[in-house]
């Protein structure tokens, strides 16, 4: 099952290099990313499958890993109105969702306080 892990990231040249670089050294593939500033701090959420590989890499790396969470995941079309529909079933069901983004395989990625029903939620 996909993890989705929050990186406390400084925010200078080379930081997503070097998050990336270790995961990679460690086998951990990356399923999807996405990245932002908050005030002074970069965050960084990056998806994987091996939890505790990516976990063990980061950490001894000397990275915070501000929080991790199961998130939801369904494949969704490229094509105008194919997210909206995605999400409009997750609104039907009464679930927030404060995490979005895309995988490189083409997956929508969805956290939120409920992930299991977000899981129904898309099914």
């Amino acid at each position: 099952m996909a993890t989705d892990l929050t990186v406390r990231l400084i925010n200078r040249p080379g930081t997503l290099a070097q998050v990336s670089d270790a995961l990679g050294r460690a086998g951990v593939n990356i399923e999807g990313a996405c990245g932002f500033i908050c005030g002074d701090q970069a965050v960084y959420h990056v998806l994987v499958e091996d939890l505790e590989r990516a976990r063990r890499a980061l950490i001894d790396s000397g990275f915070e890993i501000q929080d991790e969470r199961q998130v939801a995941m369904t494949p969704v079309e490229n094509r105008p109105g194919a997210a909206a529909a995605l999400l409009r079933r997750v609104a039907d069901a009464g679930l927030n969702v404060d995490l979005i983004y895309t995988t490189g395989d083409g997956r929508l990625v969805l956290g939120g306080d409920d992930a299991p029903g977000l899981r129904r939620a898309l099914e």
